[in-house]
């Protein structure tokens, strides 16, 4: 196992409540538990982050490179409408 580094956090009382209670109720051996937990959950959710914002620069920049013509707000709001009112069209036939 890796060296540990102990360090020290400030935590507003609610939050030292519910790691206490976490404890107390035999959740978590430990309070440096919880704290490992939580920030295991914290490290997992930002490269899930970290992933969708390289995700999103790769399409934002194919995008750019995209040569094909635009289409107009106007456009494609006039493809929406139509699309969905064909949609509501079949649905009122079909019942």
């Amino acid at each position: 196992m890796a060296i540990a580094e102990k360090i020290s956090i400030a935590l507003p009382p609610e939050v030292v409540a519910a790691l206490r209670s976490a404890v107390a109720t035999g959740e978590y051996a430990s309070s440096s538990e919880v704290v490992r937990d939580a920030l295991r959950d914290w490290t997992y959710k930002r490269s899930l982050r970290q992933q969708g914002i390289a995700e999103l620069r790769q399409v934002w920049c194919e995008a750019l490179q995209d040569k094909r013509p635009g289409m107009s707000a106007d456009d494609v709001l006039d493809r929406l409408e139509r699309k969905y009112q064909a949609m509501v069209d079949a649905t009122g036939s079909a019942t």
